[in-house]
């Protein structure tokens, strides 16, 4: 699937460019490319010297989390709820403890690092599946709520951000935790009916009812302040949640005679691993989107549907942010390449980059989570996996949209 969608970048910017070259004598057009493949190289060695940082510093932190025992005292508290919602899984099985780290990671924003542990939780759970080529109910519960985007913290936007030059990188934190809110109760709902999961058991309601109560409340909130008030408590949440983390993690660690230091350099050095391999990837696809844009068949396909929306007689601003909602599904290093992209061409704090941003903070890889996560463990049927994960993504877009309209518009 990524072979067809970057070889389609190519072959698609090279029947943009001749169609310019052959019928609208644009000669240049060539060399235009040509150069926008060494700037994005250029560009592709810059962020990753951030990510090298971002990735780094915080799998350091969560190091320390896990040596504290802040992610078993988690899995205990989420037991009781992965039990009635994972009602095969037994009290105490290691894929609980594997499930809640995976999903402290993706919560961090951690997605690159967040991957390795999902993995190991869908082979225990594979340990428990009766039919081993197809996936269980609890496999695919799994699958569709990470599909979903549980980030709560996405510290990469605000390292794309920053490293793009935004003046307040933590500007979006507020629209991504609206919006990946409304995809994850999306894909958690869409799969309850899907396994007829009793979503009103008083332990499961003593979970959700106290969530969507804060959720609610902190939205009726919301509601009562300016655009310039609710981008101003966006930045000082998200920067406050960012260092109130790294502070619970070392006080809990220093309390419980962890030797943060070595703990925070231990985990580190395997965010050093996780992101060195990650180059490659962001060279071809940062390429392949700036030739893309070069050769002017990005340019013509969005403005293509923004005359369709206009039409409709909605506001067209969001449609320069839809290259990077079109391939999330498929990729997360080509969503990545257009986010960084859409900053570049429109401006860090324009509001299709800040759409753009927000939507690559409340979505998923559907189809790439998918093949990794069912492929590691050989599953061959998917069942109502893939329906729901698209459902939860498409309601994380719409969502991110309707946000930034809120906060920015």
């Amino acid at each position: 699937m990524l072979n067809g969608l970057w070889l389609g970048f190519f072959v698609v910017a090279m029947v943009s460019a001749l169609a310019q070259w052959l019928i609208g004598g644009n000669a240049g057009i060539f060399a235009v490319m040509v150069e926008s493949i060494f700037a994005m190289a250029k560009l592709s060695v810059e962020v990753m010297v951030l990510l090298f940082g971002t990735l780094t510093l915080w799998l350091g932190f969560l190091r320390i989390a896990e040596k504290a025992g802040i992610v078993d005292w988690l899995a205990k508290a989420l037991g009781p709820l992965f039990r009635r919602l994972m009602p095969e899984v037994p009290a105490g099985h290691p894929a609980i403890g594997l499930i809640t780290l995976n999903f402290a990671a993706n919560g961090l924003g951690l997605d690159n690092a967040a991957t390795p542990i999902g993995l190991k939780a869908m082979k225990a759970l594979q340990e428990l599946n009766p039919i081993p080529n197809t996936a269980s109910n609890a496999q695919i519960l799994f699958l569709v709520l990470n599909a979903s985007s549980l980030t709560l913290l996405p510290v990469t936007i605000f390292m794309y951000r920053a490293q793009q030059g935004a003046a307040d990188p933590t500007l979006v934190f507020l629209p991504i935790l609206l919006a990946t809110s409304a995809s994850t109760l999306v894909g958690l709902l869409s799969v309850a009916i899907m396994q007829r999961l009793r979503l009103w058991d008083p332990v499961v309601l003593a979970y959700l009812i106290p969530g969507a109560l804060v959720l609610g409340g902190f939205m009726a909130l919301l509601a009562t302040l300016s655009a310039t008030a609710l981008a101003g408590l966006s930045s000082i949440l998200g920067n406050l949640t960012l260092f109130g983390l790294i502070m619970l993690f070392l006080v809990i660690g220093a309390l419980r005679k962890v030797k943060v230091y070595e703990a925070f350099v231990e985990g580190a050095k395997e965010g050093f691993d996780v992101a060195k391999n990650l180059l490659p990837y962001l060279v071809a696809m940062l390429c392949a989107v700036g030739v893309l844009r070069a050769s002017g068949a990005l340019d013509f396909g969005l403005e293509g549907i923004r005359h369709v929306v206009a039409w409709t007689g909605m506001d067209t601003r969001f449609v320069d942010a839809l290259p990077t909602a079109m391939v999330k599904p498929f990729s997360g290093s080509a969503a990545r390449a257009m986010l960084i992209e859409t900053m570049q061409t429109q401006g860090v704090d324009s509001f299709p980059a800040l759409v753009a941003a927000t939507i690559q903070g409340s979505t998923e890889t559907t189809f790439y989570v998918l093949a990794v996560y069912f492929g590691s463990v050989g599953i061959q049927r998917a069942r109502h996996a893939v329906g729901c994960a698209l459902l939860a993504e498409f309601a994380g877009v719409v969502a991110a949209i309707a946000v930034c309209y809120w906060f920015f518009g």
